[in-house]
């Protein structure tokens, strides 16, 4: 350990140099890393009611994965696997860590069919809703970027950082700025902004089902838990951090969101063109509408950046546990020249694809997103679970450990999140009010199928028929290591 901290909080130096970072810095690195503009459809479709849509998600799912995950990181380096492991045993360990790699299985496909969307206003609009020319682009664009991701490109890693200015910050900016002075002429909004629209209309679990969404809008706050030892006071400024950035986000999710419902009537929004048929009707308006390309290449540009720099990511982490675990077949441990796992890369692409190529059998586009959506939320709300298990859990065997910052109230925290997490998985199995795309028991047997099969079906085989000679011979003779079968 290089620093101690005391009871205030405060993070000493023991004589080794370190660098420190700002509450403020962590809250905007923590921003970056979850706004983005791609769900705003999906909720300016209840228009006022957005804010709660997105307030009550971030109360109950946000703050606590966000706390508990600085807990976890700041206590056990090696991530989500290292903390359900010791929690909960190895074996949900590979699950959870399973989950945070099969979600994107079913993320991309919805990505993807966004890309598709927004770009067809660069060319054609009338194909946003088109499912043969939303397959063909899923699976173009998605096996160019393994072939760009496999070469080991450097440039990859500066394209997040590139996409948050360009694709999220100056359109989201815009847009709500074109809102504001479209207002501000009088223009009526599309959506009703009284006061008796702040809740949405209730219909049943239907009327509430579009909030799942946002529990993956949220997915991903934990991860910044690592820079909690970056701190000087972590257990003061932690908390402020993480209040401050999840202000930051629910104003760039919820202000586009408002000022798409201005524009566009929720019966002709579009989940997944939503966000360039509000720029297209603000710049007609204005009379400028050739900005509705422009806005559209940032965008995609944006998408694009952000689907390379996690392709190979997740894909990276379970082979490098594979290796040293033996949970994969070592066909699917094998990496490039480039240090890429291009095998396990190309048969998730093969799912992607099969994935993609429903939409081309799909008469609409946006019910194959929302389904495609859940599914990857309902997948990586597993691996969520686990973690609050694991924390609460930790706290009894492993008290002595020292951590960098401590949730207060660790039962009540990880409890709310948990059940948050475990009514979204199950609320996600009801379709919403604007689902028109087939009977009931379609959309059950994909989303259900989907969860089962990525989420569970798979990862328990491996534990299965999991060998001993799957061990990468590199990890055999460490003698810190168990006998994998038995672990």
């Amino acid at each position: 350990m290089t620093s101690t901290d005391t009871a205030e909080g405060q993070v000493q130096d023991d004589g080794t140099k370190r660098q420190f970072i700002s509450w403020v810095t962590l809250a905007l690195m923590t921003t970056a890393s979850v706004a983005s503009l791609r769900p705003s459809p999906t909720m300016a479709i209840y228009g006022l009611a957005a804010i709660f849509l997105y307030l009550l998600p971030a109360v109950v799912f946000l703050l606590p994965t966000a706390l508990v995950g600085a807990e976890l990181a700041s206590g056990w380096s090696g991530g989500i696997y290292r903390w359900v492991s010791e929690a909960l045993g190895k074996p949900l360990g590979f699950l959870a860590v399973w989950c945070q790699f099969a979600m994107t299985i079913a993320y991309y496909p919805s990505l993807l069919a966004y890309v598709a969307s927004t770009f067809a206003y660069v060319i054609d609009p009338s194909l946003a809703e088109n499912g043969l020319y939303v397959a063909i682009v899923i699976v173009t664009i998605y096996w160019t970027g393994v072939w760009v991701s496999s070469r080991g490109t450097r440039t990859v890693a500066g394209l997040s950082s590139f996409g948050l200015v360009i694709g999220t910050l100056i359109p989201g900016v815009l847009l709500v700025v074109l809102g504001i002075v479209f207002l501000g002429q009088g223009n009526a909004s599309a959506a009703p902004m009284s006061a008796d629209h702040w809740l949405p209309p209730w219909t049943g679990l239907a009327s509430l089902v579009l909030i799942v969404n946002n529990f993956l809008s949220y997915a991903g706050m934990e991860m910044n838990g690592v820079h909690v030892s970056s701190l000087r006071h972590p257990r003061s400024e932690y908390p402020r951090s993480i209040f401050l950035a999840t202000g930051l986000v629910l104003l760039i999710f919820i202000l586009p969101a408002l000022a798409i419902s201005w524009v566009m009537p929720s019966s002709e929004l579009s989940l997944t063109a939503g966000l360039m048929q509000a720029f297209q009707a603000f710049f007609d308006h204005f009379s400028v509408g050739w900005m509705t390309k422009v806005v559209g290449i940032m965008l995609v540009m944006a998408a694009l950046g952000g689907m390379l720099t996690w392709l190979s990511g997740p894909s990276k982490g379970l082979v490098a546990l594979a290796r040293q675990e033996g949970y994969l077949p070592p066909a699917l441990q094998k990496v490039n020249k480039n240090g890429v796992p291009q095998n396990i890369m190309i048969a998730q692409g093969v799912v992607t694809t099969l994935i993609g190529l429903l939409y081309a059998f799909s008469d609409n586009v946006s019910s194959a997103y929302w389904m495609f959506s859940v599914i990857t939320v309902q997948i990586y709300l597993l691996a969520y679970l686990l973690m609050f298990l694991a924390v609460v859990k930790l706290r009894t065997t492993q008290p002595g450990v020292e951590r960098g910052f401590r949730v207060p109230a660790v039962k009540l925290v990880a409890g709310t999140g948990f059940v948050a997490s475990v009514a979204a998985l199950f609320i996600g199995f009801v379709p919403p009010d604007n689902y028109s795309s087939g009977p009931l028991w379609r959309f059950l047997l994909i989303v259900g199928g989907g969860l089962l099969v990525l989420g569970l079906a798979i990862p328990l085989g491996l534990l299965k028929f999991r060998k001993a000679s799957w061990v990468h011979p590199d990890h055999r003779s460490d003698p810190t290591r168990g006998n994998p079968e038995i672990e």
